[in-house]
């Protein structure tokens, strides 16, 4: 039987060692994803609920919540493109979870980022696949109306580019350290 070096154990053992590892890394964005997907979800039904399309709270003022409906995408782009939308999620989310396994970093940074992306992503996934409309209900003065699901997704991109301008693909500030004449410190996987 093969020994699997990381475990210490032999044959399927090792493997399942593997996939346990793997899942328990891959926690932190699930349950991020599942706060993001989840507030997303609680805070539509309840604009649905209290207020009917085009109403807001209060009725006038800077913040309000105003119950809307977007066919499209951010600010109201291709509106009645549902089907095309909802293949451009599907692709987008496959992106997101390919991204994170090619390139992102282990860090927590990187797993809040990814959880927030796939919370929002999945949160008008899902109201464009039951609805054929994302429900948007925060009204923020001269933008346009959103929804936690929007916020999800751009705080994510934001911390994306941030955590990539400020350490680097690696995610764990070796990666500018890696690219000297080799005095960099050891990184954690202990390669110099």
């Amino acid at each position: 039987m093969e020994m699997d070096t990381d475990s210490g154990r032999t044959g399927a053992g090792g493997v399942f060692g593997g996939l346990a590892r793997e899942a328990r890394g891959a926690l932190p964005i699930l349950a991020m994803a599942a706060v993001a997907f989840g507030a997303d979800q609680i805070t539509k039904r309840i604009a649905r609920e209290s207020l009917r399309v085009g109403e807001s709270w209060p009725p006038n003022g800077f913040f309000r919540f105003t119950h809307g409906t977007n066919s499209g995408t951010a600010f109201g782009l291709f509106p009645d493109q549902t089907l095309l939308l909802t293949i451009a999620s599907v692709i987008a989310i496959g992106f997101i979870i390919y991204f994170h396994r090619a390139h992102g970093g282990r860090d927590w940074v990187s797993k809040l980022t990814i959880g927030l992306l796939l919370g929002g992503a999945f949160g008008n996934l899902l109201d464009r696949v039951v609805a054929g409309e994302v429900t948007d209900f925060i009204d923020i003065g001269p933008w346009p109306i959103f929804n936690v699901a929007d916020s999800s997704i751009v705080v994510g991109i934001v911390m994306l580019v941030a955590r990539l301008l400020l350490w680097g693909e690696g995610g764990d500030g070796t990666a500018h350290a890696d690219a000297d004449d080799g005095g960099g410190a050891p990184r954690e996987d202990g390669r110099a």
